[in-house]
C-alpha cells in the first residue's frame, strides 16, 4: 500500500536532516516553496511538517518559520553508587557531579514546596497511612540552558510536625543536601535506596517544559531512600526525557567508562 504523500515528503525532509543537508538551526523553506518543490497542496505540506514536529526534528516559531531543532548532547548519569549522601546518594549532588564531570553548565529552579496528599505510588513507597499528607519539594533542572529533568521529593509530614525538620518547608536550596540535613536534625541516615525505573509518554506540562512532542518517551525513576531502621525516609520522583539522557549501572569493581578507540 502506497504511503500518503505527506508521509513521503516528511520522510524526504527527514533524510535531508539526517544527512545534514538541513543542519541544526537551519530554516525550512516556506510552505509555498515546499509546495512547489513537491508539487503538493498547502494542507499536505502542513501535515508533513506536523509529522516532523511530532518526531522532534523541527520546531515552528510563530511569525518566524520552521527550523531544524538543535542537537542535544546527552547527559550520562550513573545510577549506582554508595548510599552515603556524601558519595552520590543525594540526587542533587549526583546531578551536579555528572554535569561537572562533562564540563557543562547546570542550573536549577528555586524549590517549589507544597503540603499535599501523595499519589498511591508515593504513598505505598513511603509506607504511610491513607490520607496522610507529605511535604513535596519540586525543582526543574537545566544543562547548558536545555531542560534535562524535573524532580520532586516527598517526605513524611511527621518530619515537620515533630518540629525537627522545619527547613523542609523553606523554598530555598539546602547547600549541604537534604539527606545531610535529615541526619543532623533527626539522626536519620540513609543507608540504602531502591530505584524503580519506568518509561512512558509525557504529560502536557512535561511536553511544554522539555519542548518534546506528545508521543516522545520519558524515563520516570522512583528512588526510595531507607534509613538505618530500614524505614523509608523519602521518595524522589525524577522525570528525564529519553532524547537527552542516558544512564549507567555499575555492579562490582569496574573502571571508569572509556569507549573511544585508537585510530
Amino acid at each position: 500500500m502506497a504511503q500518503p504523500k505527506y508521509q513521503r515528503i516528511a520522510d524526504d525532509l527527514h533524510h535531508q536532516i539526517k544527512r545534514r543537508d538541513l543542519r541544526p538551526g537551519a530554516q525550512l523553506p516556506t510552505e509555498a516553496d515546499l509546495g512547489e518543490m513537491y508539487q503538493a497542496s498547502r494542507n499536505t505540506i502542513r501535515d508533513a511538517v506536523k509529522r516532523l514536529v511530532s518526531l522532534g526534528l523541527v520546531e515552528t516559531r510563530p511569525g518566524q518559520g520552521t527550523f531544524v531543532t538543535a542537537e542535544v548532547d546527552p547527559l550520562v548519569t550513573t545510577l549506582t553508587g554508595s548510599p552515603d549522601h556524601r558519595l552520590g546518594g543525594d540526587e542533587e549532588i549526583a546531578y551536579l557531579s555528572a554535569v561537572n564531570r562533562d564540563h557543562r553548565t547546570p542550573s536549577m529552579s528555586v524549590p517549589e514546596v507544597k503540603i499535599l496528599f501523595p499519589t498511591e505510588d508515593v504513598r505505598a513507597r513511603l509506607r504511610i497511612k491513607p490520607r496522610a499528607q507529605v511535604v513535596s519539594r519540586h525543582q526543574e533542572r537545566l544543562v547548558d540552558d536545555v531542560p534535562f529533568s524535573r524532580q520532586t521529593s516527598y517526605y513524611p509530614m511527621e518530619f515537620v510536625t515533630s518540629g525537627k525538620a522545619l527547613q523542609l518547608l523553606t523554598a530555598e536550596d539546602m547547600p549541604e543536601g537534604a539527606l545531610r540535613y535529615l541526619e543532623e536534625s533527626m539522626d536519620l541516615r540513609q543507608v540504602g535506596y531502591r530505584d524503580w525505573i519506568t518509561a512512558r509518554t509525557p504529560d502536557q506540562d512535561e511536553q511544554a517544559f522539555f519542548r518534546i512532542p506528545h508521543d516522545a518517551t520519558v524515563f520516570e525513576i522512583f528512588r526510595t531512600g531507607f534509613d538505618q531502621n530500614k524505614t523509608p525516609l523519602r521518595v524522589t520522583v525524577t522525570v528525564f526525557p529519553a532524547d537527552r539522557n542516558q544512564f549507567l549501572v555499575n555492579v562490582g569493581e569496574v573502571p571508569d567508562p572509556q569507549y573511544e578507540t585508537e585510530g
